[in-house]
């Protein structure tokens, strides 16, 4: 994965992930969100389709985003496996439909919860 600094360019990436939000992800309107995205390593086996899978989805990367009025600040991101571990995966994620800084609408895997966030939120200051 590069260490594209860029939101729009990191929710883009083919590779699986996972969005936690604050609130509805519109990255072309003004107000506040806070975006944790999850990037989800498929282990050999892990289903993608109807199926039940066998295997394992593991995280290899977590990233923490906080928006202002259309200006996204990445403030945390770690690949570290013990630090990964503290993070909760939500296993309720569903499609959900964003849209990108040029207001392009873009389908992502992820949830509006603002539990999770604060959780997120505790266990980054916990690390430091």
């Amino acid at each position: 994965m590069s260490q594209a600094d860029s939101i729009d360019e990191i929710l883009q990436l083919p590779q699986r992930k996972l969005v936690v939000a604050n609130n509805d992800v519109y990255l072309d309107k003004q107000g506040e969100n806070e975006i944790f995205i999850l990037m989800v390593e498929e282990s050999r086996g892990s289903a993608g389709g109807r199926a039940a899978g066998s295997g394992h989805r593991r995280i290899s990367m977590v990233l923490g985003f906080s928006c202002n009025n259309g200006q996204c600040t990445k403030f945390f991101e770690t690949g570290d496996q013990q630090k990964i571990e503290l993070f909760d995966v939500p296993y309720s994620a569903v499609a959900m439909d964003i849209r990108l800084s040029d207001g392009q609408p873009y389908v992502v895997q992820g949830i509006v919860d603002p539990e999770f966030v604060r959780a997120y939120r505790d266990v980054i200051s916990n690390l430091k």
